[in-house]
């Protein structure tokens, strides 16, 4: 089985019995963000606090 088949699988594996379909996909879309996110951080894909800060006072003006 491939890496990411076994990781979904785990996933669902550590869901409860009576977890819903939607729980469940909810949950894989979580770990998928969180892999995403690491693997960004890894390859130097981030930026600072203050960056962000900025970025979201843009937003909000």
């Amino acid at each position: 089985m491939s890496a990411i088949k076994e990781q979904m699988a785990e996933v669902i594996r550590k869901q409860p019995d009576d977890a819903s379909y939607e729980e469940i996909m909810r949950e894989l879309a979580f770990e998928q963000t969180i892999t995403r996110g690491l693997d960004d951080s890894r390859q130097g894909r981030v930026i600072s606090n203050e960056e962000l800060k900025r970025r979201i006072g843009e937003w909000q003006s």
